[in-house]
């Protein structure tokens, strides 16, 4: 069985108690039984995948693999995921150029298998390097079995300096790759309290909807902002909030949670 992380109650709650025990919880979760199984069968079989039909015919291996990227949803995909890796990133027109999120790219050029004859997955460093992805989120995937908004804090956290720190991807496609990927786009929509239809829009009228609220919320419109750790995390913050408002429902205006949850959503309007 797997470490799943004791947190107290509440979005906001669990995150500040998560900026003070986060480290305790990852080395604990790490060396859990079920982890270094799962470990140990990736060092010692992923150099036998030497083509993307071999990967996804290893449950195991693809698990680890997919993991890693935050695609453990896709797991039951195989064909689409064969097809993702064969495809490459280097081909014009490739499948993983053609979807709007980034992380199937990712996941393609890290394997390499339809860009060079010899893929990634024969070199040496090739297991410990996929697997330090692969530990962060797996314990992401755990946290969302008692704490989902925390789970898309942390990815947060995470993926937005990554997409900011892209010195040449233009601002809109910044925009694009933040809108591609499921818990970034409902952290946003969250955060700036807008509706669920907002999602159904065209992309550029959503690319415009954040960029606006992005500029009144903090200041500027430009995802490169991302970068600098205090917005990202204003912005976590009131995501987090916000998901505690909409949790509470008509009993916010009671309890201990319900109470420090409306007077930081106050203090964050002024």
């Amino acid at each position: 069985m797997s470490y799943v992380p004791a947190l107290p109650a509440g979005a906001y709650m669990g995150w500040l108690a998560w900026q003070r025990q986060g480290a305790v919880h990852q080395k604990a979760f790490d060396n859990s039984a079920a982890q270094l199984r799962k470990e140990d069968y990736f060092r010692e079989n992923i150099a036998k995948a030497t083509t993307a039909e071999a990967l996804v015919a290893d449950r195991r291996l693809l698990d680890v693999a997919l993991g890693a990227f935050g695609l453990s949803d896709d797991i039951n995909s195989r064909y689409f995921i064969r097809k993702v890796l064969e495809g490459g990133t280097l081909k014009e027109g490739a499948l993983a150029l053609r979807l709007s999120d980034p992380r199937y790219r990712e996941l393609a050029a890290t394997f390499g298998y339809g860009d060079f004859s010899v893929p990634s997955t024969v070199l040496s460093d090739f297991p410990e390097r996929l697997l330090s992805a692969w530990k962060e989120r797996s314990l992401e995937v755990t946290l969302s079995q008692v704490n989902e908004p925390l789970r898309v804090a942390l990815n947060a956290q995470r993926e937005l300096s990554k997409i900011a720190e892209k010195k040449t991807t233009s601002e809109n496609t910044k925009w694009f790759s933040i809108i591609g990927q499921p818990a970034l786009r409902e952290l946003f929509r969250k955060a700036f309290n807008l509706p669920v239809a907002f999602g159904a829009l065209n992309l550029d009228r959503q690319v415009a909807i954040l960029a606006e609220k992005s500029e009144a919320l903090l200041g500027d419109r430009s995802p490169s902002q991302f970068g600098n750790p205090e917005k990202v995390d204003k912005l976590i913050r009131r995501y987090l909030l916000r998901a505690d408002a909409e949790n509470s429902g008509a009993g916010m205006t009671s309890g201990p949670i319900a109470g420090s949850t409306a007077l930081a959503l106050l203090t964050m309007r002024k």
